[in-house]
């Protein structure tokens, strides 16, 4: 699911192809099943991860280990016809593409006004749930919804390929094996403890499930029988869908009862940038001191609350207060655009305005500069991940640290003119737009 997504690109992407018209899905919609595939032959690069084991071998020290773990003989019986490898989805692994799309442009798509009414509609259809569920585990509604719809469009995407199919394959391959068998084996303890069968379960090529996409460890520990009927379903059960996550978000990721997650804001054009970043926590009555505001001018609050400020695009873009709560964002996914769409689409389910367009032009340095920026900054010492022409948290720390360094507003958005002053050239400053 959630937490580190591998599939933080292509699949998400994919994941997120609903037309706009799409609205809710079935109340108990039957679930697909998958059918026992047939195993196709392991390429000799994945034989070699493993030491020269072939799949069968391999495959049967992943039954011992989950027999170890309290797997029965039954479960391992009925679930082997399943557990068959498929190069495809090693190649869609390996092969997956990041986002390339700035903050606005993703919001755009991904926090539409169809998704935030479909997240108010259902919140109104499951009121006795979602009321269950903020009074148990104290994580407002529309948190629970905006995480439902950025995920499966309310159950109407969940994924189409067999899950236990997708987990063996990816254990096989040698980048995440522990992580893969581990998760191999909690699919195997849902069939065992009666949540779903082998072909209930059909899911993302990433091994996720459900209607908020868990990934199968997270299914056994955090998946909550909500509707009473003895099974812990995510696929069907939209009641066991809402407990569960609110379940996950609480315990799993620590969210703080009572607090607020993330709030559109106004900053001055004398705010110290250098402190813009989530690592940096402040209260907000000294955020209020540097100038901030709401977006229509009110102060903030005069009180300690920690809180960070973010731009996902620079000074010149949307300006958020991101709290303590936001780390559960980061963590359900760790792209920065992901889980700021995620946070954004929760306030606007909860009945915030629309985020303001910025009233000045914010500059997105092309994708082959913005790789020769990151070449420069891995020559200047700095570890920004992979050069990939993608602005991820690395990169972003090291562009930062480059703006302290030539004396540019340390918004850690990457800029022509950063690249040319580390290539030793000269280039224009951005145009200074009005701070919104």
């Amino acid at each position: 699911m959630l937490l580190t997504r591998f599939a933080i690109a292509a699949a998400t992407l994919a994941a997120f192809s609903i037309p706009a018209s799409a609205q809710f899905a079935p109340a108990r919609p039957a679930a697909p099943k998958a059918t026992a595939p047939k195993a196709s032959t392991p390429s000799p690069r994945s034989a070699s991860c493993h030491n020269g084991a072939n799949f069968d071998r391999f495959l049967a020290e992943v039954k011992q280990q989950a027999v170890a773990a309290g797997v029965s003989q039954r479960t391992i019986a009925e679930a082997s016809p399943y557990l068959v490898y498929d190069q495809g989805i090693v190649n869609r692994d390996r092969g997956q593409r990041v986002f390339g799309q700035i903050f606005t442009e993703f919001a755009g798509r991904m926090a539409a006004p169809y998704r935030m009414q479909n997240g108010q509609q259902h919140i109104r259809r499951h009121a006795s749930a979602f009321a269950r569920a903020e009074r148990e585990y104290g994580v407002p509604p529309a948190v629970i919804a905006a995480f439902w719809g950025l995920e499966s469009d309310f159950g109407a995407n969940m994924g189409n390929l067999p899950t236990l199919r997708s987990l063996v394959s990816l254990a096989y391959d040698c980048r995440r094996s522990e992580m893969f068998v581990n998760e191999t084996i909690a699919a195997l303890k849902i069939i065992d403890r009666g949540d779903l069968t082998p072909d209930e379960m059909i899911g993302s090529w990433a091994g996720e499930l459900g209607q908020t996409q868990f990934l199968p460890t997270h299914y056994v520990n955090y998946a909550v029988d909500y509707d009473g009927d003895g099974r812990r379903d995510l696929l069907r059960s939209e009641d066991d869908v809402i407990g569960s996550t609110a379940n996950y978000i609480a315990n799993g990721l620590k969210w703080r009862r009572g607090e607020p997650w993330l709030e559109e804001i106004k900053v001055p054009q004398n705010l110290p940038w250098d402190q813009t970043d989530l690592s940096v926590q402040l209260p907000r009555s000294k955020w209020a001191q540097f100038g901030v505001t709401y977006p229509d001018g009110r102060p903030l609050p005069n009180d300690n609350l920690a809180s960070s400020v973010l731009l996902p695009m620079g000074r010149f873009g949307p300006a958020f207060m991101a709290y303590q709560n936001f780390a559960a964002y980061t963590e359900w996914n760790n792209s920065l655009i992901y889980s700021t769409t995620a946070g954004y689409l929760a306030t606007r389910i909860a009945g915030a305005a629309p985020m303001r367009k910025p009233t000045g032009q914010v500059t997105q340095l092309p994708f082959n500069e913005l790789k020769q920026l990151q070449q420069q900054l891995v020559q200047a010492g700095f570890n920004v991940g992979k050069v990939d022409g993608v602005l991820g948290q690395q990169s972003r720390a090291a562009v930062k640290a480059m703006q302290i360094k030539y004396g540019l507003p340390a918004d850690s958005w990457p800029t022509a003119e950063l690249l040319a002053r580390m290539r030793g050239g000269t280039a224009q400053a951005q145009p200074q737009a009005t701070v919104r």
